[in-house]
């Protein structure tokens, strides 16, 4: 099997086109992998580095500024050139856009020279390239129920985020090996890989008022906000500026307090991981607050808005739920609901059945 795979920009559509790669190396003993990306956003680094064969386009997003949005335009007319010539040589079976810009030209050059495409959607809300790219794909995977209402009913999927698969592997952590009490209830509070200014600022008067707390409490900073926590020493409260094991870690809380990206959405829901959500208000489409959205209206996380984030809401949020078993369990069993744990394999089934059926492939 021949694939060509485009995902860019950040690790939302980065990581789950790494996961699907990893599932198509499990099934398919003749692979040949072909990732197009940016020429200098995360990836071109990323995705080298695990050996993947890289092809690197110059292309930017569309800007409200008129100059850079004619620049984008520039770039983005010359991209099909050299798509188009990757596209010829390599001869794939099947090209699969994950999110970001770069994946337009990508999978809108396929289908006009007539090869078979699919997209990945994480998100409630589909992003622009997406959104423009329904015409030009044969099939439309998504993450979260609610997107099957943006994408033609006889193109779309329910498959999941691929990321889900990942948390599956990941063996729990014993807690004595990072200094935790084993019958305390764990509270994990994360913003991000990189935090947040606006929640660590709140969380530097929230700290002192977990002391008399009878759970234990990991916060993680974000390497750039860490050195504002380093006064803080408590026995309860356990401060770092990032997890290298964050899967790991995620097996043994019981409550995790965090942004509503759609890798965190589908770790959590594959594992019926209670939350509490604090959506990004800084994102595109408000996306975030949408997908915490699909999970709050099922009963299977709480929603605490950015602007709400104080030591009185947060507490109360957090202490009403570990307090009561009941709405613990049910958060859990809900979240489950909405889980796809398999993602990556009911991925993997769309890629065969477009595999299996090449007709109208024309190379021109």
């Amino acid at each position: 099997m021949k694939v060509i795979i485009s995902a860019g920009g950040t690790g939302g559509h980065i990581y789950p086109a790494l996961s699907i790669i990893e599932k198509l190396k499990e099934k398919e003993k003749k692979l040949e992998i072909l990732y197009i990306g940016t020429i200098n956003r995360m990836e071109h680094e990323i995705v080298p580095e695990k050996g993947i064969p890289y092809v690197g386009i110059e292309i930017s997003g569309l800007s409200k500024n008129p100059i850079k949005s004619f620049k984008s335009l520039f770039l983005l007319q010359k991209s099909f050139g050299k798509v188009k010539k990757v596209l010829k040589e390599f001869n794939p079976d099947l090209v699969i856009g994950v999110g970001g810009y770069v994946t337009f030209p990508v999978i809108y050059m396929a289908k006009r020279l007539g090869y078979k495409t699919m997209i990945h959607e994480q998100n409630s809300i589909p992003g622009k390239s997406n959104k423009f790219l329904i015409k030009y794909t044969d099939k439309i995977a998504v993450s979260l129920p609610g997107s099957l209402k943006y994408f033609p009913a006889d193109k779309v999927v329910l498959t999941g985020n691929p990321r889900s698969s990942e948390i599956q592997k990941a063996n729990p952590l014993k807690k004595y090996e990072i200094g935790l009490t084993e019958h305390k209830k764990l509270v994990l509070i994360v913003m991000g890989s990189l935090g947040s200014m606006t929640i660590n600022k709140e969380l530097e008067t929230i700290v002192p008022k977990f002391k008399d707390k009878d759970y234990e409490v990991i916060i993680v900073t974000g390497k750039n906000y860490f050195d504002d926590f380093k006064e803080y020493n408590l026995k309860n409260v356990k401060i770092v500026p990032f997890l290298n094991n964050m899967l790991n870690v995620l097996k043994i809380c019981d409550l995790i307090v965090t942004r509503a990206g759609a890798s965190t959405i589908a770790e959590i829901t594959a594992i019926g991981l209670p939350s509490i959500l604090v959506p990004s208000p800084y994102v595109a489409n408000n996306h975030q607050y949408y997908n915490a959205m699909e999970l709050v209206n099922n009963k299977a996380s709480i929603l605490l808005e950015e602007k709400d984030f104080n030591a009185g809401n947060l507490l109360k949020e957090i202490d009403n739920v570990l307090s009561n078993e009941k709405l613990l369990k049910k958060i859990h069993t809900n979240a489950l609901k909405l889980g796809k744990p398999n993602s990556s394999d009911l991925i993997y089934q769309v890629i065969k059945e477009l595999v299996g059926n090449r007709d109208g492939r024309n190379n021109q």
